[in-house]
């Protein structure tokens, strides 16, 4: 993850998808298609730049430059004051329509270089549209996850606030686990709460989430087929849309808890 925004060049090099001139072939022809790099270009003049961007692996080499992708923006503001956590702006797209052209929330917590993705419960994702007025499509995404900001870290210091005790962190856990893995595998919960850092060895709801988060989607964690008896390591997640589920889904099982911990914690944004 950059600590300042990155070149057009440093763009190209990471993610040439968002510099595709065409749709994929198979693209229907009603189907109106917008270049990521324009709208990357609209977003950095409401002042957001782009500092991280990854783009799916293809099995099909004719997807090759169609596939999905993720561009991750940080307001000026942040960059210039930068703070714990950041919020952010996710940018999701695909030329293949795999992934619909759209704009979320996220946070960035510097310690542990974790970016989170927030729950539609939480913050909408915006659509922008491949027919109609898609600057007015941007400009209104843009200006509402500008406007959530200081809700969003407001909502990270209650989160911070709400203390878990071992009992809790544990049900929190296996919460969690049906949103990586399926039935026929079991894991240890406790597993995923192993703090893989000093600074991670709190017991309150927002560090516990991260701690969470972190060990799903980098895998490494050991577990039992039951239908076959083999043992397995979980692997990292690469794929971008399960990535951004797994992160809505534990976001999701947070924001409960804080409402049964703190029943005045308002749910949403």
């Amino acid at each position: 993850m950059s600590i300042r925004p990155l070149t057009i060049d440093e763009l190209r090099e990471k993610a040439p998808t968002l510099f595709t001139e065409t749709p994929h072939y198979e693209v229907s022809e009603k189907y109106h298609f917008i270049p990521t790099i324009e709208v990357l270009e609209e977003i950095k003049f409401h002042n957001w730049h782009p500092v991280s961007v990854s783009q799916a692996g293809v099995r099909d080499e004719e997807k090759e430059g169609y596939q999905q992708h993720l561009v991750r923006f940080r307001h000026f503001e942040d960059l210039l004051n930068p703070q714990d956590n950041a919020v952010e702006l996710l940018l999701f797209n695909s030329h293949d329509r795999s992934k619909s052209f759209s704009i979320s929330a996220g946070i960035f917590r510097f310690v542990c270089a974790n970016g989170l993705v927030i729950s539609d419960s939480v913050f909408e994702t915006y659509k922008i549209k491949h027919l109609g007025d898609r600057e007015s499509d941007v400009a209104t995404a843009v200006a509402n996850i500008t406007a959530i900001k200081p809700k969003l870290m407001a909502k990270i210091e209650t989160l911070e606030s709400i203390k878990l005790n071992n009992s809790e962190k544990e049900s929190f856990a296996k919460s969690t686990i049906p949103l990586r893995f399926e039935k026929h595998l079991h894991i240890d919960h406790n597993d995923l709460l192993i703090p893989h850092r000093e600074e991670d060895k709190k017991d309150d709801l927002y560090t516990v989430l991260n701690v969470i988060q972190e060990n799903l989607i980098r895998g490494n964690i050991a577990g039992t087929n039951k239908e076959t008896g083999r043992r397995f390591t979980s692997k990292e997640i690469t794929s971008i849309s399960k990535d951004a589920d797994v992160n809505k889904g534990i976001w999701d099982i947070a924001e409960r808890i804080a409402t049964i911990k703190n029943p005045s914690y308002q749910f949403v944004a």
